[in-house]
């Protein structure tokens, strides 16, 4: 996979992608080159487009299943009465603000005084 990665970088950074090149971007990465994948990669995408193979992945990815399994979907909608064409307009909430009770000192009295 990595090998693929350096490919597509090296794409990006307008090289040719050869086999030497691909090793210098896994180096530079910290990973180790394996010269057997690299020659296999090289061979496979020699003479093609990138943007093409991607495309085609792509074309072929689009028939995967993806995603959990999760449950069922949820029910259908009841069906809208008649109306009368008005579009409707939904009223805005105002926020109601709470005003904090009186602060009573830990004994339970009020007046704060006898400090």
């Amino acid at each position: 996979m990595q090998e693929v990665a350096a490919l597509l970088l090296c794409k990006l950074g307008g090289k040719s992608g050869s086999a030497d090149e691909i090793a210098a971007v896994i180096a530079a990465a910290g990973g180790e080159a394996n010269d057997e994948q690299i020659a296999a990669l090289v061979g496979d995408v020699e003479g093609k487009d990138v943007n093409e193979l991607l495309g085609a992945g792509m074309e072929k990815l689009k028939d995967v299943p993806m995603g959990g399994g999760g449950g069922g979907g949820g029910g259908g909608g009841g069906g809208g009465g008649g109306g009368g064409g008005d579009a409707a307009v939904e009223e805005e909430k105002e926020e109601e603000v709470e005003e904090a009770p009186p602060a009573v000192d830990m004994f339970g009295g009020d007046d704060g005084g006898d400090y």
